[in-house]
Parts: C-alpha cells; structure tokens; sequence
C-alpha cells in the first residue's frame, strides 16, 4: 500500500506552495534576523510547539507534564542563578504548517531564549531551515521527540542538541534481536511522512546487514484516528507471511493496526519504536479488550530510548515519581481544546523530565546572565554527565546526541516492562 510516485510529487509540490504561502504572510522571515535577546532579567523562556489537540495529543501533553514537573520543582527553589523558567507554549497538532508559524512566533515575537520540546518528524524537519537561517542570533532547538536523521545531519546538525537515540538505532536494534531468534522476514507498517520513512530506512539499513529485505510494506495517513479500520494494511502484510512487523507510527494508527491484526487471527509479533507513546497505545487496546474480551496485548514489543520508569533503582526515576506526584502539572487549559486523561506515569514524560533536567544543568554551567552565544561552548564541553539512570550524557563538536542506549519493553499484566528474555518469541 505504498503511495504511487505521482501522489507522492504531489504531495512535495503542495508543501512547497505552503511555504511559499508561509513566507508570504511572514514577510520578516526573509527580511530580518532574529530580535536582539532581550528577555526578562529575571526569567529565562523556553519556546515549546507539539500536539496539544488531535490524535496525537498524548505525546504534546505528557512530554510537557514531564519536563514541567521539574521545572517546577527548581523554580519552587528560587529558579537557576534566581531566574525562574518558563514555557511558552503552543499548539501544532503534529502538523507542519502550523509548527512554521509557531516557531516564528517564539523567535521573533516571543523572544524566547531556545527552543525546547517539539514533537515530531514531520514538524521538526520543517522548521530545520529556520533555524539555519536565524543561526547569526545562536537559535537552537534542545531535546526533540523524535529519532529522525535531519536534525543529525548536515546542514541542521549543528543548530539541534538531541538527547535521545535515533530511529536507526532502535530499529537496528528490533532487527538484530528479531533475526537472533530467527525472524529475519520483516515488514513494515509505516505512517507515509518523514517519521515513517525515517523509520523505515532504519528497518532496511539494519536488514541489509543480514543480506535481507523488507518483505513487505504498507502504510496510513498521518492524523489517522484509533476508530479507522486497518484490515487492508493487515491483509496487504500478512500475505506476504513475515516473522515480525516493525511499527513505525503514533499510538491512535499503531493501536487501530494491532487491534485489527489481532482481530484477523494474525499474532505475528508486531514492535513499536519509542514515538508511539507506549501507554497511549496500550489503554486503548486495554479498553477495547474489556469490550470485546480478546487480549490485544500478546507478542507487542515496545523500543524506548529512557529506562523503565518502573525501575526504583535509579535516583532519577525516583525523583520523577516523586515530583509527578507532587505537581501533577497540566498543560495551560486554552491549548487543549480536547478531551485528554493524563498518565500517572508514562515513557513519553519520563523523557521530558529527562530533557528538563539535563536543560537546567546546562543553564547553571552559563555566565549568571545567560547569553545564547554561550550555548553551544558550554553543551559541547558536557562529558559523562549522569542524569541519575547509569547512562552518561556527553556532547562535543561533532557529536549533538547525548544518549545511544535501547531499552526493549513488552506487556504484561496491563502494562509495559522491561523484555530480557526475547527467546519467549522465537520461532
């Protein structure tokens, strides 16, 4: 079910008109640089545009709760050096065209200090050349939610600090576990935009090791919602008989496409990569399950790029759980027009206490009046910095990713834990 070349043309034509269109209305995107930095002296503010509404409104929200939660635990203590530090916040619904205007809005109106905490490929990829072009002003983005290889790559790599591991990465990983037990026919269900071939190339790159291909391939529309069916890409994957599909997709599409399998009798193991928004998916195959009283749960395997927030051991999942509790923060109420129950806990906004926490060390290693040409020196001086989960953060000058660790979840008793033992789905 992949998009004909034609379709795909265009697709890359009606997103050159809408940036042309986006340049239009933002005439001062061709014509000015940034604003002087020229913010309160005694708060630093951060620039944030994610998904807030639509089918993807989970990831938005809970990355923000975490990182929100030690946010407000430090200015609780007088902020960093005495200035407090803020969010400002906005909502794309995981699409591109508004994630253009947003950022726009933060750098030239907002005057914010960075950018932080965007979600997606889709959005970030699209913003990659505004930072190149606001680069004379030391714009930077901090700490995106996704896995993608623009961002990592030149012309963009410099203008980005990413904390997680990339999508090569943990599809390398699904590929090397699944061939180990004897899965080597793999196939693809992908959502058809940057994320998914992202992801996609991921899954080839890690086959080509092994002399494989992928099997077979099918793919949705970005925005899909859990009540769509997805027994033609089901169908289209099972015919061709493979020993694992890799999901490369949010949690509402991913949930519909595992349900859907399920309900074909099809319980080929299927695996996420860390973007799904574990628990997101997971409730709603739970609540589906409770309806019709099938177990969707079987043979799902889940890679994230933080550990378990189940694990105790670490001082940083401690730490976590306890402010979570403490603040259960929340979004502000205008961006999310939609319904939406927060998680007690979730993958998704351990990262983003992750990404804030690591944030205010690097905001306490700059001059007492943080100035964004300090940014970029100070980041790639950090070396084997521990955030509290036995994984070391380094960054240098050619090295803007600060984690390469794969964990490997699965389900059990309604929940994700940590897979050690993937012999349990040998062939």
């Amino acid at each position: 079910m992949s998009i004909p070349i034609q379709k795909y043309l265009r697709f890359v034509l009606l997103f050159i008109f809408a940036i042309a269109a986006t340049i239009l209305l933002h005439p001062s995107l061709t014509a000015n640089p940034a604003p002087e930095q020229n913010q309160d002296a005694n708060k630093i503010v951060l620039g944030m545009s994610a998904a807030f509404n639509g089918s993807s409104k989970g990831l938005g929200i809970e990355l923000y709760r975490g990182s929100l939660a030690y946010l407000d635990e430090i200015n609780q203590a007088g902020g960093v050096k005495g200035k407090k530090i803020e969010i400002q916040t906005y909502d794309d619904s995981y699409n591109p065209i508004p994630t253009i205007h947003n950022t726009i809005k933060l750098i030239e109106q907002d005057d914010v200090f960075l950018l932080f905490d965007y979600v997606g490929t889709p959005t970030v990829s699209r913003i990659l050349p505004l930072l190149k072009r606001y680069s004379d002003s030391d714009m930077y983005l901090f700490f995106p939610f996704t896995g993608a290889q623009p961002q990592r790559e030149e012309p963009y790599d410099q203008f980005v600090f990413n904390l997680r591991s990339s999508y090569r990465q943990e599809t390398a990983g699904l590929v090397d576990n699944f061939v180990k037990i004897g899965r080597k026919k793999i196939a693809v269900f992908y959502q058809i935009d940057a994320y998914g071939r992202s992801g996609w190339d991921g899954v080839k790159r890690a086959l080509a090791q092994y002399d494989a291909k992928i099997v077979e391939e099918a793919t949705y529309r970005r925005g899909t919602p859990y009540d769509k069916s997805f027994k033609k890409q089901v169908d289209i994957l099972k015919q061709a008989n493979p020993d694992a599909v890799i999901s490369i997709g949010a949690y509402a599409a991913g949930a519909a496409f595992i349900r859907d399998a399920r309900e074909a009798g099809w319980d080929v193991p299927i695996a996420n990569v860390s973007f799904v928004g574990s628990e997101n998916l997971l409730n709603l195959l739970l609540e589906t399950g409770k309806r019709t009283g099938k177990d969707y749960t079987t043979n799902l395997i889940n890679s994230q790029v933080v550990p378990s927030y189940e694990d105790t051991s670490l001082p940083a999942v401690q730490e976590y759980r306890q402010l979570m509790d403490k603040y259960q923060p929340l979004p502000p109420q205008e961006l999310m027009e939609e319904k939406y129950q927060p998680l007690p806990y979730s993958f998704v906004s351990f990262e983003g206490f992750l990404n804030a926490k690591l944030l205010v060390e690097i905001l306490k290693r700059m001059d007492d009046t943080p100035q964004r040409s300090e940014i970029k020196p100070v980041v790639e001086q950090i070396q084997n910095l521990d955030l509290g989960i036995n994984a070391p953060v380094s960054f240098n000058s050619q090295k803007h990713q600060g984690l390469n660790q794969v964990y490997y979840t699965t389900v059990n008793n309604g929940k994700f834990v940590p897979l050690t033992d993937w012999s349990k789905l040998s062939k």
